[in-house]
């Protein structure tokens, strides 16, 4: 742990592909803070979530631990309070941890484990996505349609979701500064932008307005998937068949705003550390729940394994952390939970967690760590499970064909090696790796025992098909 505790901003996006920032290579969005926390700092090159969909994503998060250990399965299996989090852990250590912003947990009646939160969402009703439960119904098919119909210049709720909880969290800062308490505090900023709808601002929307499709679609123009499980997916989900090549623009137009919006929050917030004279003594880490597909391989939204769903940014700046390095070792968000406990000086139960302190791995390699992500959610007909270690990802889909790329030869992860003979042995590896940390059979069934019970719980098949489908989580009256 740190030898003097400290404070941390931890800043989390939604719905972040990590590709699209200036500081992992692209060619023309605008994300100038995000940059330059980056140069301040540690920039993780292979960040990952530990479940490419919001709730188990951030489940995950919170108590440091995988899905399959938690039950936090999918979009209706929330955390709930009930299960160790690194927050609570905090409170008991007399740290005031206090969020602001998207949690997506189950209630805001639960103890979730924070001093304080200010202007929470969580799943709705307390339920979530009941539909997203029939995963092997192959007569079910949703109305996808929203996502290219609503994508466009104007004002979201998410828009302005999120700029109450920047200047909430600016005020926040601003008044800690003023108290002179020198315990330490983490303030966690849960921002919505980018996930869609994908709407933006003209002042925003007009920074891309005049960039075509072809120059938008820039490292996204992989080809649709053969793999039959993400194929049933992308035919589930039915988000790309209401795209033709003007609304695809309008939307990667409106997405690109959306991270230069996010952006500019980010820079408000470090701003005001500077302002309220917080930036010495506090620790920046910045991160996404999962990734954005954004049309690549005919694919939106995330759920699956590919690098532009579940891949995420990941940096971390401040006191002993390593200015403008650059580390390949994979890290993933149940990292976050032992980096907490290193910053602030606080024992938060470490023995439990699977992860490792950010700050250890930002001074020094780790080229043989593996890191671990599993997906039981809507549109999966059966489960997903994925192994990143070194060159190579690993997914297994259980009763289904698995998938082996080398990432640094095929970063796009447009050729498949599981059925080459030359990398039998990598394969065979990987899995009794991946079987290390979970049996997915098991896990598999587990899981969608779980979501048969969930449903009769809820009244049945029947009761819950005749619920209305919202595509998103609504943002709070702000």
């Amino acid at each position: 742990m740190s030898a003097k505790p400290r404070n941390l901003l931890f800043i989390l996006s939604d719905e972040h592909n990590r590709d699209i920032s200036g500081c992992y290579g692209h060619p023309f969005v605008k994300t100038p803070n995000i940059d330059r926390l980056a140069a301040q700092g540690t920039r993780f090159t292979s960040g990952y979530c530990n479940s490419p969909i919001c709730v188990p994503s951030r489940a995950a998060l919170a108590t440091g631990k995988y899905g399959h250990e938690t039950g936090c399965w999918d979009n209706a299996h929330p955390f709930t309070g009930a299960q160790r989090s690194w927050h609570a852990a905090l409170r008991e250590k007399a740290v005031d941890v206090t969020s602001i912003g998207k949690l997506h947990y189950r209630s805001e009646e639960d103890d979730n484990g924070f001093t304080q939160s200010i202007l929470p969402v969580h799943v709705i009703g307390g339920k979530g996505d009941l539909k997203g439960l029939f995963r092997k119904d192959t007569s079910l098919k949703k109305d996808g349609s929203g996502l290219a119909k609503g994508a466009g210049v104007g004002t979201s709720d998410y828009w302005r979701y999120d700029t109450s909880i920047t200047q909430a969290s600016k005020e926040w800062l601003a008044e800690r500064a003023k108290s002179n308490n020198e315990e330490p505090f983490v303030l966690f900023v849960s921002l919505v932008l980018p996930h869609f709808p994908l709407i933006a601002e003209e002042e925003y929307y007009d920074l891309y307005k005049d960039l075509d499709l072809e120059t938008l679609s820039q490292g996204l123009t992989a080809p649709a998937t053969d793999h039959p499980t993400i194929r049933r997916m992308a035919e589930y989900l039915n988000y790309n068949d209401h795209f033709d090549a003007a609304s695809k623009a309008v939307a990667m137009r409106c997405y690109f705003a959306m991270v230069t919006r996010l952006d500019d929050m980010i820079g408000e917030l470090l701003a005001e550390l500077e302002t309220s004279g917080l930036s010495d003594t506090t620790d920046v880490i910045y991160t996404s729940d999962h990734g954005e597909c954004l049309g690549n391989r005919e694919f939106w939204g995330k759920s699956n394994m590919y690098e532009e769903s579940a891949g995420i940014p990941m940096i971390l700046a401040g006191h002993n952390i390593p200015r403008g390095a650059v580390v390949d070792t994979p890290v993933s968000l149940i990292d976050i939970a032992p980096t907490v406990a290193d910053v602030t000086g606080r024992d938060v139960g470490g023995e439990g967690y699977r992860g490792k302190s950010l700050i250890a791995l930002a001074n020094g390699q780790d080229p043989g760590r593996a890191v671990f992500s599993e997906y039981h959610a809507t549109g999966a007909n059966t489960g997903m499970f994925m192994l990143r270690k070194g060159a190579w990802k690993y997914v297994y889909y259980v009763d289904a064909p698995c998938q082996l790329f080398d990432l640094r030869s095929d970063p796009q992860e447009l050729t498949d090696l599981s059925a080459d003979p030359a990398f039998a042995d990598v394969r065979k590896t990987l899995d009794a790796e991946l079987r290390a940390i979970c049996d997915p059979e098991a896990v598999n069934a587990r899981a969608f025992a779980d979501q048969a019970r969930t449903v009769e719980i809820n009244g049945g098949r029947d009761k819950v098909l005749q619920e209305k489908e919202l595509a998103f989580t609504p943002a709070p009256t702000t």
